[in-house]
């Protein structure tokens, strides 16, 4: 295959034009996710923002100081990530990386390099899926004790819903068989802990986890952003975040370290809610402070998940709420009468009846809240009905791929035909908005779109994992551009490449709106862009 290469940004000094711009792009396939779903040839840039789009017409009307001829590659608005972390992200690269592992064995192996190399008075992994491994039962406490008798281990699992841990830890932490904790579980083993800790159980060992300091939390925001600019991602939604975090953020952009936009949902935490409540939605160009995110329930691969009935593969487990109804019902009332989106992390179809039970009652009156479920993973189909287009889905397609080989066993054939139903969600509320949920899953928003719409991972050869949900192109594309922004009150300022729209944009070496849908997973970002500038490139 030839490689297409780019004319470099050309400084044209043109007189005799009428007006003077920034950018114009050209000669190019653009697809600009306007309400027609128009597809032009060039545009125009200045001060930041598209100020014209059409066709090769624009190179006679503007004096522009820099082109870019395209040769015909694709363009597409930046990108959003719907649900993301992007703190955990840039923390977990500091943590002994457990993803991948096919065995505890092999977790074991990558523990002890990660100790060799450090030599830290606590180990912290990250990433490990017993799901993945040969044999998928939870590891066992004596291996880690044997190993690290005196240095205390915490391993957290990749949905970040469970903390496997040694003896040493548990004792630092004061956790026995008696320890007990409201939406949480210490799973005991003959009678005795057995190291697992499931979701608000977490908390009990988190108090002898030293905090990162400002610095490694600057480091962790510096490496995600560059994660983000190197995928195409311009704006991504932080899934939980503090106040103290808001403001780093804050800071950072504004003295022009962070230039990834971000979306702010506030932790549901006393603190954070009572300051954010009193002082109102935060708006700047590249910051938006006006939701706040609740944890329904746990994840499914940790059997956490809240269930209406017992666990296929577990018959004496539920899964777990992690807030009471009544808890939820007065979080949502009270943010129906503020200007704040309320967003719930809902994994089980109990969880989701939960969500929908309060929103309906909160949102009754309100005529554009726009509401979100997280996630939304796994409903009862009588629970379908209660979604309208006040409530949006917030989806992360890799999720129904990276589950698929053992979500039925958890949930069995009848529950599994309202799972990871996004075609049906969509239809049901009008909207979905479309995430990766990294570190859970990689920074990839190619492998988000490949999801939606082969629902298969790239190794398969089957046609896809339930494909009556499957989205189309134009939806999968759209729940990554414009209705991302729509669900964060954004859509008049991105999501799409129209005049006086924020000149986010990105360039790729393959149209993902034609190709093979096997190749899409082989498609580079060419450049990102961002207000009308370069922040990654590959050519230029």
């Amino acid at each position: 295959m030839k490689k297409i290469s780019l004319i470099p940004f050309a400084f044209l000094f043109i007189l005799g034009c009428v007006e003077k711009v920034d950018l114009i792009v050209h000669n190019a396939n653009v697809y600009t996710i306007n309400a027609d779903f128009d597809i032009v040839t060039a545009f125009v840039v200045n001060d930041g923002k598209f100020i014209a789009v059409g066709g090769e017409e624009l190179m006679d009307k503007y004096t522009p100081r820099s082109v870019v001829d395209a040769q015909g590659l694709s363009i597409f608005p930046g990108l959003i990530d719907a649900h993301a972390h992007a703190f955990d992200l840039g923390l977990d690269l500091l943590k002994a990386d457990l993803k991948g592992t096919k065995s505890f064995d092999e977790v074991i192996q990558r523990l002890i390099k990660h100790r060799n190399t450090y030599n830290s008075e606590l180990i912290f992994g990250a990433g490990w899926d017993q799901n993945n491994w040969e044999n998928n039962q939870y590891p066992e406490i004596a291996k880690l004790d044997a190993l690290f008798p005196n240095t205390p281990v915490i391993l957290k699992r990749i949905d970040g819903h469970a903390f496997f841990v040694n003896q040493f830890a548990l004792d630092k932490a004061g956790i026995s068989a008696d320890s007990k904790v409201n939406g949480g579980k210490v799973v005991l083993t003959e009678g005795k802990p057995s190291g697992l800790l499931i979701d608000n159980a977490m908390q009990l060992v988190e108090k002898i986890i030293p905090k990162p300091t400002q610095e490694e939390k600057i480091k962790a925001l510096i490496d995600a952003q560059t994660l983000c600019f190197e995928k195409g991602l311009t704006t991504i939604d932080e899934a939980g975040i503090s106040k103290e975090d808001v403001f780093l953020i804050d800071s950072l952009q504004k003295a022009g370290v962070i230039k990834l936009r971000f979306y702010a949902m506030l932790e549901n935490e006393k603190q954070t809610l009572d300051y954010f409540l009193k002082l109102g939605t935060l708006k700047t160009e590249n910051l938006n402070v006006r939701s706040v995110k609740v944890y329904v329930d746990g994840a499914l691969g940790s059997r956490g998940a809240a269930l209406k009935e017992n666990y296929s593969d577990d018959s004496n487990n539920k899964g777990v709420m992690l807030i009471s109804s009544d808890s939820l019902n007065r979080l949502a009332l009270m943010l129906s009468k503020k200007s704040f989106q309320l967003n719930a992390h809902a994994i089980g179809d109990a969880a989701n009846h939960a969500v929908l039970t309060a929103f309906g009652t909160a949102l009754k009156d309100i005529e554009d809240p726009r509401w979100r479920i997280e996630h939304a993973q796994v409903l009862s189909k009588e629970d379908f009905s209660k979604l309208n287009d006040k409530i949006i889905p917030s989806v992360q397609p890799t999720h129904a791929t990276s589950d698929m080989e053992w979500a039925k066993d958890r949930l069995g054939s009848s529950r599994m035909e309202g799972a990871y139903a996004y075609k049906d969600l969509l239809d049901w509320s009008g909207k979905l908005a479309l995430g990766t949920d990294f570190p859970v899953e990689e920074v990839n928003p190619f492998m988000t779109f490949y999801s939606a719409v082969a629902r298969k991972t790239p190794q398969s050869n089957d046609k896809g994992f339930q494909m009556e949900n499957a989205l189309t192109r134009y939806e999968a594309i759209k729940g990554m551009t414009i209705w991302g922004a729509y669900a964060n009150f954004e859509e008049n300022e991105k999501g799409s490449i129209e005049p006086g729209k924020l000149a986010d944009f990105i360039i790729l070496d393959k149209d993902i709106m034609s190709v093979d849908i096997d190749q899409v997973l082989e498609t580079n970002i060419v450049a990102t862009i961002l207000n009308g500038n370069i922040v990654f490139s590959n050519r230029f």
